[in-house]
């Protein structure tokens, strides 16, 4: 395998000639890559190991679109993440992940959401009274609480105490850090289940679980309607009539809060840097706000503030959170004289195609105009949320909230910047390094 599927090699020297760079940042490493190679090219890894690196659009949209039937996740999602958060639509495969995909798609339709709008702004504003004007601080950790806080608010409303939602949070949150050092050290796995560390996090989760339990045991006691994500989830009927049992609401749950806030924290964040870089977006947007600011409808805000969403669009090209996409081909495969073994694993590097030369003018300036008027012209190029059957089910959502965020902010700050670069910790998704930020009243 490798010899003759006509993809250009790294070798398994230049991998580990290279490899403490890459455990501290491997963009720059792929990017080498990809310039001396082309577009997709085949990392050896191990005697017999390899990933196959692709910037290439039109396999991205092959492996998930077109032919996406073929093409599963890999087992850092069904297996390492799923032991943490569950089966639930992030880490789920096959007939059972369609099966939770058609029940839960209506909860995120926009009609729905609308119903969420005031209780995400109320968790933003909380969140937001944290900011010192004046003061240089790392925006990210206020960011963090803030995703964390609105899918909590969304999920719930007022059912969970402020005790239950920091423990949620805390657990959460150290759960990732555990697979990212078990992907990061697969080498130490002996040592994480000898030591009983790895079983300690496990218990965490179970314990997660256990306060999710008692939430949803108490909202169904209770018999009230609060018209969040909890009841539309509980009142969910399959095909043949029957609810979701406990087991699954719970994993479904912790799929919300693992990917409901770590991206949209993320891509804050960098939103917030590249405004206080391009001040003249600031005033566009406050322009844009001053407008509507008189509407106490908040779907109006989110849809009728184009400068917003432009900025939020061009962020995410420059910085997508989830800036790789992993997949492996259940059976052999061949795209355009490239051929794919079976069980061959793909990375598709979003971060890359969104810079890609060929497909983008001034790929590396921010130029939010560059997404005003045909939404449609660059969706053939432009994943941030993924694409196809599994293009992430609450990407609506997190527009919406992070609109509002970026409304909140600049209707009563003019963001400064402390630093004259961008700097970047690539994860598990791609996280700011050192968000430092100064924020000035408005008058």
């Amino acid at each position: 395998m490798g010899k003759n599927d006509h993809i250009p090699e790294v070798s398994l020297f230049r991998f580990l000639k290279h490899s403490l760079e890459i455990l501290k940042n491997p963009l720059p490493f792929h990017h080498q890559n990809f310039e001396q190679k082309g577009d997709t090219f085949r990392l050896n890894i191990g005697p017999g190991k390899s990933v196959i690196f692709s910037r290439d659009p039109a396999l991205a949209e092959y492996v998930l679109q077109k032919n996406q039937k073929n093409y599963s996740k890999t087992e850092i999602q069904t297996k390492d993440l799923a032991k943490y958060i569950g089966r639930g639509l992030l880490t789920a495969e096959g007939d059972h992940w369609k099966r939770q995909r058609k029940l839960i798609q209506p909860a995120f339709h926009k009609k729905q959401l609308a119903q969420l709008l005031d209780s995400v702004q109320r968790a933003i504003q909380q969140e937001l009274r944290r900011i010192e004007p004046e003061k240089s601080i790392d925006i990210f950790p206020i960011f963090n609480d803030l995703a964390f806080q609105t899918v909590v608010k969304s999920l719930f409303k007022d059912a969970a105490s402020k005790e239950e939602i920091n423990r949620l949070q805390f657990i959460t949150e150290e759960a990732q850090k555990m697979l990212v050092r078990e992907l990061r050290q697969p080498y130490l796995g002996w040592y994480f289940k000898l030591s009983g560390k790895l079983e300690s996090y496990l218990a965490l989760t179970r314990e997660s679980r256990e306060i999710l339990k008692k939430i949803v045991h108490d909202r169904r006691e209770s018999g009230k309607k609060y018209d969040d994500l909890l009841d539309m989830l509980l009142d969910a009927r399959y095909e043949d009539g029957n609810f979701m049992d406990e087991e699954q609401l719970i994993d479904e749950i912790l799929i919300l809060f693992t990917a409901g806030h770590e991206t949209t924290s993320n891509a804050l964040s960098f939103i917030a840097q590249l405004l206080a870089h391009h001040p003249e977006w600031q005033d566009k947007i406050f322009a844009e706000y001053a407008k509507l600011s008189s509407e106490n409808d908040l779907m109006s805000l989110v849809t009728q503030t184009p400068s917003t969403q432009m900025v939020i669009e061009e962020s995410m090209r420059l910085y997508p959170p989830a800036y790789f996409i992993d997949r492996v081909n259940i059976e052999k495969d061949e795209f355009q004289n490239m051929k794919f073994e079976k069980g061959s694993n793909l990375l598709l590097s979003i971060y890359e195609m969104h810079r890609h030369p060929d497909f983008w003018e001034d790929p590396d300036d921010f130029k939010p105009e560059r997404f005003g008027g045909n939404s449609m012209k660059y969706s053939s190029q432009y994943f941030p949320f993924g694409a196809g059957p599994r293009k992430c089910i609450g990407n609506n959502f997190a527009m919406f909230e992070m609109i509002l965020a970026v409304l909140e902010i600049i209707s009563k700050y003019k963001i400064k910047p402390v630093k004259p670069q961008i700097d970047i910790k690539p994860l598990i998704t791609l996280k700011p390094k050192n968000a430092i930020l100064k924020f000035e009243q408005r008058s």
